[in-house]
């Protein structure tokens, strides 16, 4: 089984610079990679811009042999080269399903939910291992039928063959210099050793599985919360007969960690464990080069936007209601991690990190160069031609590379056993 990888929704190449230890990039921008990772096929596609900008990025680093700038949907998904490893990071969306217009064997999915087209080519390509990236708001979507997203997920997954891990995870809690939660995604095909050896295991316990032997259990040790009980569920077809059965009726509190095994659902809440070296927001700081924009502030803007606030305001129906919000640090704490970053990073929001500079003592925002370094890109990474905003929204929608190396080096050890 050769280590070959597949990147969906690739923005600037989170993933492969995480797989591949890539820090570096020699004097014609294209990427260093020291890992094992032959990526044979990348997609990204912005539809809401004209400028592909993510994309101009990645191919600058990456190459243009196999990196695709076309909309997902419009790829034949056979087409795509075999590969072992299927990777992604998709947004969390609304993935309720509906029968067919004659109720017949097929579903309708919501057009443009990007799940239906990883469901394609998992059903296409059957990749030996899947590794996707969500919020950590998806085991919980949505608001009226808590779990029924994930269920979908779920049971996409059995039908098509595989076995899925999960696990929320807070960058911060090992040592990342960002506070930043994310649900992982680890699913594998019951043709391979892994999904055997795994099935055996489980029958040692879900709680000591969950903590000690999932793929997630050796990068990231964590433990069971204290108080915590184990929760159980289906997902088969003996309780849904189709998906839109599931999409109709599956509700289910997923907890931060678990696993599902022919349709069955084990899943528990965890604390992680960590006493290693924490990389703080000062250590991410670039002082020596600070572009003169990011010290044209509005101070008192920002004092204000950060503060505490109860204010009275009216609704369109004339109702009057007082809308509230605690305090966030002003200026940002430099000897902690960093708060989650978001795709506002860098304008005049709440949102934004601001900061006094440790050198100038004047009050600003981040550059790009820190904002990359808090996702653990190297720097410069985005410095290809793009705007400033730009660069701040690809690092506020990007994911911590470092997590994703560490998950690499478990995913390399499982593909070995393989052989």
């Amino acid at each position: 089984m050769e280590k070959t990888a597949v990147e969906l929704f690739a923005g600037v190449g989170g993933f492969r610079v995480g797989l591949n230890d890539v820090t570096s990039f020699d004097e014609h921008g294209r990427a260093i990679e020291k890992g094992p990772w032959k990526f044979v096929w990348a997609n990204q596609w912005e539809p809401a811009t004209k400028e592909q900008h993510a994309f101009d990025c990645y191919v600058l680093r990456f190459g243009k042999e196999e990196s695709s700038n076309v909309d997902i949907s419009l790829v034949d998904k056979k087409s795509i080269p075999v590969h072992t490893l299927l990777t992604g990071g998709f947004p969390c969306q609304d993935y309720s399903v509906a029968r067919s217009l004659h109720d017949e064997k097929g579903i309708e999915g919501k057009k443009g939910v990007l799940w239906w087209q990883i469901n394609d080519i998992i059903k296409a390509k059957k990749p030996p291992f899947v590794l996707l990236e969500n919020v950590d708001r998806l085991l919980k979507a949505p608001a009226r039928q808590r779990g029924q997203a994930f269920g979908i997920i779920l049971r996409c997954f059995c039908d098509a063959g595989y076995g899925v891990q999960w696990r929320v995870i807070n960058a911060a809690d090992y040592g990342h210099p960002q506070r930043r939660r994310r649900t992982f995604i680890f699913a594998f095909h019951k043709d391979t050793k892994y999904y055997d050896d795994f099935m055996t295991i489980s029958g040692n316990g879900p709680e000591k599985v969950i903590v000690e032997d999932m793929m997630f259990s050796k990068p990231f040790p964590c433990k069971v919360k204290d108080g915590e009980a184990l929760k159980e569920g289906m997902v088969s077809k003996k309780e849904y007969k189709t998906l839109p059965d599931v999409s109709e009726h599956f509700s289910f509190p997923f907890q931060g960690a678990g696993y599902c095994l022919n349709y069955e659902i084990k899943t528990i809440r965890v604390d992680a464990i960590y006493q290693g070296k924490v990389k703080t927001l000062g250590e991410c700081l670039d002082v020596d080069h600070v572009p003169d924009y990011c010290y044209k502030v509005d101070v008192e803007k920002f004092k204000y936007l950060k503060g505490a606030k109860h204010i009275l305001r009216t609704a369109a129906n004339g109702h009057e209601y007082y809308y509230s919000e605690g305090p966030i640090a002003f200026p940002d704490y430099l000897n902690q991690p960093s708060r989650t970053m978001l795709t506002s990073e860098g304008t005049t929001n709440r949102s934004s990190h601001f900061i006094l500079d440790p050198k100038s003592n004047r009050y600003r925002i981040l550059t790009p160069v820190e904002c990359e370094r808090l996702d653990e890109f190297p720097d410069d990474w985005t410095n290809t031609g793009m705007p400033p905003k730009r660069r701040y929204f690809i690092a506020g929608n990007a994911l911590v590379t470092g997590l994703i190396k560490s998950m690499g080096q478990a995913i390399e050890s499982i593909v070995d056993s393989e052989n």
